[in-house]
C-alpha cells in the first residue's frame, strides 16, 4: 500500500528521472552497511529449500535482478538489501558512453510494461570495477558485457575481450550481450558468422586463473530455427549458460501510446515470447545448458512456472519497477511457500522435469 501511493508519485515524473531517483535512495541504502544487512535479513530471510547451485555458484534463492535496472552497478548493495538471490549489473562496454538521447524510458502502465532505447549508457568497466570490487555479496554479482557504439562491426570482438577482461576481478559471471535492440547492428553479432567466432575468442580468453563462468544474453526476436542453431553454437563452443530473454522489437497492432516510440519492450507484453523461447532453448539444450528465463515474470507461480520449464533462474526487472521494493523477499516467500505444498525440496528438483 504504502509503495503504491509512492509509486504514484514517482510516475508523476518522467520515467528517466524517476528511475534515477530509485537508484540513488538504493545506492543510499548500500552505503550503510548494517541497515543494508538487517533489512536483507527482515524482507528475504534465508529459505534453504531455494538455495540452488548453477554453473558452480551457489545461489541463495531462484529470483535474480535482471541487467539494464542497475547500468552503473552503484546500487548494487542496496538491491542486494532488498532480498534478490542474485544481481546482475551493466551492460558495460569498454568506454565511457552516454547513451541515446532523452528521452529514451517510456512507461505503459495498462500493460505493466517499459518502452527503452537506453544505448548502454554506462561509465565504462573501469569505473564501475572501482565500486564493485570494494565488497562481498550476500549472492553471485554478474556483470552484462556489450560493445561500444563507435566501434566498428569488425573490430566488437576486441571490446568484449577488453570489457570481459576488465571485469573478471569483481563479476561472479559475465553476460555477453549481442541481444540488445537498442544499438545499431548489434543483433547482427547473433549471425552464425559472427557469433562463432566471437564466443570461441571469448571463452579462449577466459581461460586459466580468474575464469568466470560465460554466459549469453539472446533475443526473444529470433525464429525457432535460428534460436535452435544459437543453442547449438553456444554448445559447440562452451560457454556456460544463456539468457532468455532481452526486450523485443513487436508491437501491438496497431501501436498505440509509447509503443509508437522506437526501443525494446520489456515486462508482461514480453512474457509469452520469453516462455517460448525458453521452452525452445531447454529442449534443444537437452540439460546441457543452464538456462536463466526472464521476460514477463511478474508472481511466483510465473517463477515457478519458469523453472518448471526447465529454467535454473529467474530474473525480473520492469514488474520490480511495478511491484516495489518488498517485491523480491515477497516471491521468494510464495515460491517456497508453493514447493512446499507441492512437495519439491529445491528449484534443481522442480526443473529437472523438463531438463530430462
Amino acid at each position: 500500500m504504502i509503495y503504491r501511493t509512492l509509486r504514484a508519485l514517482l510516475f508523476l515524473l518522467p520515467a528517466e528521472l524517476a528511475h534515477r531517483l530509485g537508484l540513488w535512495l538504493l545506492a543510499r541504502l548500500g552505503h550503510r552497511r548494517r541497515l543494508a544487512s538487517r533489512l536483507r535479513a527482515r524482507l528475504a530471510p534465508p529459505l534453504p529449500e531455494l538455495a540452488s547451485s548453477c554453473f558452480g555458484l551457489s545461489f541463495p534463492s531462484p529470483v535474480g535482478l535482471a541487467a539494464g535496472l542497475d547500468k552503473e552497478g552503484r546500487a548494487a548493495a542496496g538491491l542486494f538489501a532488498l532480498g534478490f538471490g542474485f544481481v546482475e549489473v551493466g551492460t558495460l562496454t569498454p568506454r565511457p558512453q552516454p547513451g541515446n538521447p532523452r528521452p529514451r524510458l517510456f512507461r505503459v502502465v495498462r500493460d505493466q510494461a517499459l518502452v527503452n532505447r537506453m544505448g548502454f549508457n554506462n561509465p565504462g568497466v573501469e569505473a564501475a570495477g572501482r565500486w564493485l570490487g570494494t565488497r562481498p555479496w550476500p549472492g553471485p554479482l554478474g556483470v552484462n558485457i556489450g560493445k561500444n557504439r563507435d566501434t566498428p562491426e569488425e573490430r566488437a570482438a576486441d571490446d568484449y575481450e577488453t570489457a570481459l577482461s576488465a571485469v573478471r576481478s569483481f563479476a561472479d559471471y559475465v553476460v555477453v550481450n549481442v541481444s540488445s535492440p537498442n544499438t545499431p547492428g548489434l543483433r547482427r553479432l547473433q549471425d552464425a558468422e559472427r557469433l562463432v567466432p566471437l564466443l570461441e575468442r571469448l571463452v579462449a580468453a577466459n581461460r586459466g586463473a580468474g575464469r568466470r563462468p560465460l554466459l549469453l544474453k539472446v533475443s526473444p526476436d529470433l525464429e525457432p530455427p535460428a534460436l535452435e542453431e544459437l543453442v547449438d553454437h553456444a554448445l559447440a563452443a562452451k560457454v556456460d549458460g544463456l539468457i532468455a530473454t532481452n526486450t523485443t522489437l513487436a508491437r501491438p497492432e496497431p501501436p498505440w501510446g509509447a509503443y509508437r516510440e522506437a526501443g525494446g519492450v520489456s515486462g508482461r507484453p514480453l512474457a509469452a515470447r520469453s516462455r517460448a523461447c525458453l521452452e525452445i532453448i531447454v529442449k534443444r539444450a537437452a540439460g546441457r545448458l543452464p538456462v536463466i528465463s526472464v521476460g514477463g515474470v511478474f508472481t511466483s507461480d510465473d517463477v515457478f512456472d519458469r523453472l518448471r520449464r526447465g529454467a535454473s533462474l529467474v530474473q525480473v526487472y520492469t514488474s520490480f519497477i511495478y511491484g516495489g521494493p518488498s517485491m523480491p523477499g515477497r516471491l521468494c516467500r510464495d515460491l517456497a511457500l508453493r514447493m512446499r505444498r507441492e512437495g519439491f525440496r529445491s528449484p534443481g528438483e522442480l526443473s529437472s522435469a523438463a531438463t530430462g
